[in-house]
C-alpha cells in the first residue's frame, strides 16, 4: 500500500502492533517512536498523493506489505559496511538509510559497487537530511528500530524476507540523458574535483564550467551499459576553486553534462511506470523538488520522502528510486 503521513501516535500504534515500517520525519518526532520493526531517517520533505510538501509535524510511514514474512534491523558503521548484506535473507530485499555527510555516507558512496554481496538481491534506500533552513545547525540522523537508537555516523539497514514465488526489483526513473558536449573524465574518485579532462585535455573544472555557461541544475551523467547515472553539483566557485558534488565521480568513468529537459512535471509523469504499479517503497531527490518547484505539485501516484540522495545499489542523485514486488 502507498505510504502516508501519520501522527506520531498513529505511527507508534502501527509499530506497537508489530508492523514492519520505514519512517521519515523530523528528528524530534522520530525520537518519540517506540521499539519495533522499523528503520527511519530525518527529512521534512515529502511527495504525497496531494502533492509535494514540507511537514515537520507528521512522519511519513511506508508499511511493508503482507508478502514480507520477516525482517532484520541493524546499525552498520562505515567500517562494517563490508558485512552490510551478510545477514540478508536469501530471497528478499534490503533498505538502507545513511545520514548525509557521515562516514557511512562517504564510504558507501565511494565503495558500494565493491561491497561483498551487494548485487545478490535488491538494495534500495536514501540519504537522510535536514530542513534546508537548518543546514549548519542540525545534522542528519538515522534510527534503528527505536527512537533511542539514533546515529549521525552509521547506516541503518532493514533486511526483508519474501516467500518463494515473490521477487523484488529495484527500479529508477531518471529524466536526464547525456548531452552532446565533450566527454569528461577525472583522475581520482571523489566528491570534490579541481581538475577535469575535457576530451582528454586537462582543464580547471570550475573554469571550464563557467566558460561554457553550464547550468549547474543539470548534472554530470555517466552511461552504465544503458543506465544513466547522475552526479549533481553542490557548488561551483567563480575563483577557479574546487567543485563540490553530491556524489563522487569515479576515475575511469566517462561523463557528459546532461542535456536540458522540458517541463519537469509532465516529463516526469510520462516516465513513471503504469498506474497498476504500487511500489513498496520510493523516494525522490531534494534537487528535483527544489529545481522544479514541486511543492504543491503532484508527480503521478508514486509517493515517498524527498531525500538528500537516493540508493539503488549505489548512490544516485536527481533520480526517483522505487522498489516493486512481483508474483
Amino acid at each position: 500500500m502507498p505510504g502516508k503521513l501519520l501522527t506520531v501516535a498513529e505511527a507508534s500504534d502501527a509499530i506497537t502492533a508489530g508492523a514492519a515500517v520505514l519512517v521519515a520525519g523530523d528528528e524530534s518526532l522520530l525520537r518519540q517512536l517506540p521499539q519495533g520493526r522499523w528503520i527511519g531517517g530525518t527529512i521534512p520533505y515529502f511527495m504525497t498523493d496531494a502533492g509535494g510538501q514540507v511537514n515537520r509535524e507528521l512522519v511519513y510511514v511506508d508499511t511493508l506489505p503482507e508478502q514480507v514474512t520477516d525482517v532484520r534491523v541493524r546499525r552498520c558503521s562505515a567500517a562494517e559496511l563490508d558485512g552490510l548484506t551478510s545477514d540478508a535473507f536469501d530471497n528478499g530485499f534490503s533498505v538502507i538509510i545513511v545520514p548525509a555527510g557521515s562516514p557511512a555516507h562517504s564510504r558507501y558512496a565511494a565503495e558500494a559497487p565493491e561491497l561483498p554481496g551487494l548485487f545478490d538481491r535488491p538494495v534500495v534506500g536514501w540519504v537522510s537530511g535536514v530542513h534546508l533552513d537548518d543546514l549548519g545547525t542540525a545534522s542528519a540522523k538515522v534510527f534503528a528500530g527505536s527512537g533511542t537508537d539514533v546515529s549521525g555516523d552509521d547506516a541503518v539497514v532493514l533486511h526483508a524476507a519474501l516467500p518463494d514465488g515473490v521477487l523484488a526489483s529495484a527500479e529508477i526513473v531518471n529524466l536526464f540523458r547525456q548531452g552532446d558536449g565533450a566527454t569528461l573524465t577525472f583522475d581520482s574518485t571523489g566528491f570534490s574535483q579541481d581538475k577535469v579532462l575535457v576530451d582528454g585535455v586537462p582543464r580547471v573544472f570550475s573554469e571550464y564550467l563557467q566558460e561554457i555557461g553550464h547550468d549547474v541544475r543539470l548534472p554530470l551523467v555517466a552511461d552504465y551499459f544503458g543506465a544513466m547515472i547522475n552526479v549533481s553539483f553542490q557548488s561551483v566557485p567563480d575563483d577557479g576553486g574546487t567543485v563540490d558534488l553530491y556524489a563522487p565521480v569515479f576515475s575511469g568513468i566517462e561523463y557528459k553534462l546532461a542535456a536540458p529537459i522540458g517541463d519537469y512535471v509532465s516529463d516526469f509523469v510520462s516516465h513513471l511506470p503504469a498506474s497498476s504499479v504500487t511500489p513498496t517503497f520510493s523516494c525522490n531527490c531534494i534537487l528535483n523538488f527544489l529545481y522544479s518547484e514541486l511543492e504543491g505539485k503532484r508527480t503521478g501516484d508514486i509517493v515517498g520522502p524527498i531525500t538528500f540522495g537516493e540508493i539503488a545499489y549505489q548512490l544516485l542523485n536527481q533520480t526517483l528510486v522505487y522498489l516493486e514486488l512481483h508474483d
